[in-house]
């Protein structure tokens, strides 16, 4: 597929990319007989088990930032999305968050058994880098090792797992908006950052790197406080995961902290900050903005 015509209209364009990234993790994962075929099974159960596959966009769309096709940056895309996948497979476990949905369907451990997910979740961790150094076909090795220790810097303990480790830490326990942010920056906007760092390290573009964390940091924060609020006024068909799980789980959130009044307010201002990141790169009007605002508008 040739690279994204700006003319075209954004949903229009979101679909055409989020088909290419559905396209591309089914064969990055293809079927085939084999005596562990129930844990592939899972795997792909939860791959390609739907979702909006924001942080392969932004792969793709950072990328294109230096010059760089969507097929080039195509398996960067698709480490993001198994390295999500199997976040959201270890979240819902028993011993975590405890969650029997997952986008309108059972959870990986509903369908599959607690050993099986848990084994399909390790499965996709270790298969987003074999992936992602497929890159290394289209760029300079180089590139492709900065882009792997990026990833794993925000998906390991200094990151994602850090968020989630705080956040279990957090549970019953009162809190400061300090620490709330913290777990916010690490749990959610860790991966991000990786997503963008990656398409502006494959590209050659290493000094945009700052300025493409500062967006996701901000574009983290606030995904992550609209989710809060979602938590408690969301409708669960839409949603596709049960509803007021934070409150029975007695997790901390911006609502529980703030408010709901206050936390809308602040994802507003998070996602304005994201915007005005989004200049300093350079980025032209369009589908860099309108996803940043239609992230925000899931209130509405």
């Amino acid at each position: 597929m040739n690279q994204m015509d700006v003319r075209k209209p954004f949903s229009e364009q979101l679909k055409i990319y989020q088909a290419a990234v559905e396209n591309a993790l089914d064969q990055s994962l293809k079927e085939f007989p084999c005596r562990q075929q129930e844990v592939l099974e899972a795997m792909r159960y939860s791959l390609l088990g739907g979702g909006k596959r924001i942080r392969a966009i932004l792969v793709l769309e950072f990328a294109k930032l230096g010059g760089v096709t969507m097929e080039q940056a195509m398996p960067a895309a698709c480490a993001l999305e198994m390295i999500q996948a199997y976040s959201l497979i270890h979240d819902d476990l028993p011993c975590m968050d405890d969650d029997d949905l997952r986008r309108g369907k059972a959870s990986c451990h509903i369908k599959f058994g607690e050993a099986t997910a848990l084994l399909a979740g390790d499965g996709l961790l270790t298969c987003a880098f074999e992936t992602l150094c497929r890159a290394a076909n289209s760029f300079p090795a180089q590139r492709v090792l900065t882009a792997i220790q990026k990833l794993s810097q925000h998906a390991g303990y200094r990151g994602m797992i850090g968020g989630q480790m705080i956040d279990l830490k957090s549970e019953g326990k009162k809190i400061d908006e300090k620490t709330l942010e913290e777990m916010y920056t690490l749990k959610t906007a860790a991966l991000l950052k990786a997503a963008c760092a990656s398409g502006c390290l494959l590209s050659g573009r290493a000094d945009l790197v700052p300025a493409a964390e500062e967006y996701a940091q901000y574009l983290g924060l606030a995904f992550q406080i609209v989710d809060d609020i979602l938590d408690i006024t969301g409708d669960q068909a839409l949603l596709g995961k049960p509803i007021g799980s934070d409150s029975q789980n007695d997790k901390n959130t911006y609502v529980t902290l703030l408010g709901l009044e206050k936390a809308k307010e602040l994802a507003k201002e998070c996602t304005q900050k994201a915007q005005n990141q989004l200049i300093g790169l350079g980025a032209a009007p369009g589908f860099l903005e309108n996803l940043t605002d239609v992230l925000l508008n899931r209130l509405q």
